[in-house]
């Protein structure tokens, strides 16, 4: 192996940060944080204990209180797992290894309500604080959250009376309860957008009115957002989630308005257009995403038509290219419900 220039960094140098105390691996230019945990909360009838994801909220049709949870690293159905501080939909959701965070949504009427549960208990969550982004007073629907292990971000939104869009991001730190901070601003004012992470990017990508616009913001320091590349083709996707691992980012569940079952896929590092990656179970819109380092799962929303909500789950191999393959049911069919996981691609 050849030695880079004196005083450049070689691709894979691994370094301890004594600020952080955190290991960390040097990849196009910047140094990443490695993972050096893995997640074992799975239930004790699951072959292969892992990553735990999380589904809070949402409609079928009225708003739903109900928190359930499944072993991303296994198949198998869903459990309950508690409730929500109220029963909303369209609300958004982030975590770190240990909190779970729900943020916003429809209670009736926009709302900013923040709260939270301990992902490894569950039970009846708890008051966080408020959103406090300055338009409605951070009351909104359909927001999109990322998160690191530290701070998780709320950005975009909608309000009543319909076609009231916003741009504002605002950041929590998770492991401390209190109200909202502002960030910065999306690109584009939208709501329900996909998003996801990794331990130094947050990735907003389509959403309401109509746009295939993917931004990124460096989760660690505020300011707005940057344009990362476009969504695949020239339709306007939003009403989708998003995953990732620490490199790659997953899109699933278009609404364009056409309902589609097309999966998109970025490198988050880079910048650049979304490649296509597969195709879900169905055509699916208002489905929840959430992530391991090696899988996104998709679940609930309405599947195979405009109006038939459905309950089953489905997951990719996040480093492979391929369709979706039957995962599981949810308890209940909601849909603009929002999912996160404690072992996703941004801890």
């Amino acid at each position: 192996m050849s030695l880079p220039p004196s005083g450049e960094i070689p691709q894979g140098a691994i370094r301890f940060n004594t600020d952080s105390q955190r290991l960390e691996f040097y990849a196009q230019g910047e140094w990443w944080v490695m993972s050096t945990d893995t997640p074992n909360l799975g239930r004790s009838v699951d072959s292969t204990p892992g990553a735990r994801g999380v589904i809070g909220g949402g409609n079928n049709p009225s708003n739903l209180s109900d928190i359930e949870y499944f072993n991303i690293s296994s198949t198998g159905n869903a459990t309950d797992y508690g409730d929500l501080t109220d029963a909303r939909g369209s609300l958004t959701a982030f975590s770190s290894s240990t909190r779970a965070v729900f943020a916003c949504g429809y209670s009736p009427g926009d709302v900013n309500t923040i709260d939270f549960i301990t992902i490894a208990s569950g039970g009846t969550a708890e008051n966080f604080g408020d959103n406090t982004a300055s338009g409605n007073n951070g009351a909104r629907y359909a927001p999109s959250g990322v998160s690191n292990s530290t701070r998780g971000l709320i950005g975009g939104g909608q309000a009543v009376p319909a076609g009231t869009k916003y741009a504002e991001i605002t950041y929590v730190t998770i492991a401390q309860t209190g109200n909202s901070v502002a960030f910065g601003d999306l690109t584009v004012a939208r709501g329900d957008s996909g998003a996801c992470a990794n331990p130094t990017r947050g990735v907003f990508a389509g959403g309401s009115p109509g746009n295939n616009v993917i931004d990124f913001v460096n989760i660690a320091t505020l300011g707005d957002a940057q344009d990362f590349g476009d969504l695949v083709g020239d339709s306007k996707r939003g009403c989708h989630g998003g995953g990732a691992s620490a490199t790659r980012g997953i899109f699933g569940g278009f609404k364009t308005p056409t309902i589609l079952d097309d999966i998109d896929y970025i490198t988050i590092t880079t910048t650049g257009n979304a490649i296509d990656f597969g195709n879900l179970s169905a055509t699916t819109t208002h489905a929840s995403a959430c992530s391991s380092v090696t899988r996104c799962v998709w679940s609930g929303g309405y599947r195979g038509g405009p109006s038939t909500k459905s309950n089953l789950i489905d997951y990719i191999n996040i480093q492979t290219q391929g369709n979706a393959v039957e995962f599981g049911d949810l308890t209940d069919d909601p849909h603009y419900h929002a999912a996160c996981s404690n072992g996703h691609g941004g801890l």
